[in-house]
């Protein structure tokens, strides 16, 4: 059986994605443009293009056109001493983000078992979006104490590393004490923070971490674009060092 004009269609924008004649972060020709190109109908050129944004090789952004993806693949290493923008650094990066929602909220009763608190503490809950390069890769929900931290939203929405923020309340050193990972369909409004097609997967990191004396000082559900980021869990040896400038 042979192929459709839609799949035909699709093949050939491919084919030049790969041989170069459409750069990463080009925009495509608008959509009359393209059914003239290719003596096709809207339709097929629809279809073309929502199959391959699907594939993470297009990114269709309303109002402003459809765009090669550009996002690079990172290489995230999980460790005891997780680091965003180090992990993001060493790899060539710039690290950035944005800080969508901050409140104070009763802990439910997950998040008050994750921090060890009473259920109904107050905690701190912050929505966050990690950039590399400019480009969304991931969203990060998290908690922490607010009795504890009290300005804890306050120096993250000023751009101060989570660190410091620990640093500057008597936490000199903390530790990842355990991580959850699964995959699942992205929600809406998630693939529309992280400018991802919602067909999509993305892959959703639970985390805890402790101080030195194993006290939880934070949780987070860290939701990241399975297309643009793979993980790597790294197992560092007792006493090693590494530079303390975290973000999820």
């Amino acid at each position: 059986m042979g192929r459709e004009n839609w799949q035909m269609i699709r093949d050939r924008i491919s084919e030049e994605i790969a041989s170069g004649s459409f750069s990463p972060g080009d925009r495509l020709p608008t959509e009359p443009e393209l059914c003239q190109l290719f003596g096709a109908g809207r339709h097929s050129i629809r279809r073309a293009v929502a199959a391959l944004a699907v594939e993470g090789k297009l990114r269709v952004e309303q109002g402003r056109g459809t765009f090669v993806e550009s996002a690079p693949l990172i290489n995230y290493h999980i460790g005891r001493r997780t680091r965003f923008r180090q992990n993001l650094q060493e790899q060539g990066l710039a690290p950035g983000g944005d800080q969508i929602s901050a409140e104070i909220v009763p802990a439910p009763a997950r998040i008050a078992r994750a921090l060890a608190l009473e259920e109904g503490a107050a905690v701190h809950r912050l929505l966050n979006r990690g950039l590399a390069d400019d480009v969304p890769i991931s969203l990060g929900l998290s908690w922490c104490c607010a009795a504890r931290f009290p300005d804890f939203a306050e120096r993250r929405a000023a751009g101060q590393a989570v660190s410091d923020i620990y640093a500057a309340h008597g936490v000199t050193d903390y530790f990842r004490r355990s991580t959850t990972i699964f995959a699942r369909r992205a929600e809406e409004e998630e693939a529309r923070l992280l400018a991802q097609h919602p067909l999509l997967p993305v892959l959703v990191v639970q985390k805890t971490d402790v101080d030195e004396a194993g006290q939880p000082i934070g949780h987070s559900e860290a939701v990241w674009s399975a297309e643009r980021v793979q993980f790597t869990f790294d197992t560092d040896p007792p006493g090693a060092e590494r530079p303390d400038d975290s973000r999820f």
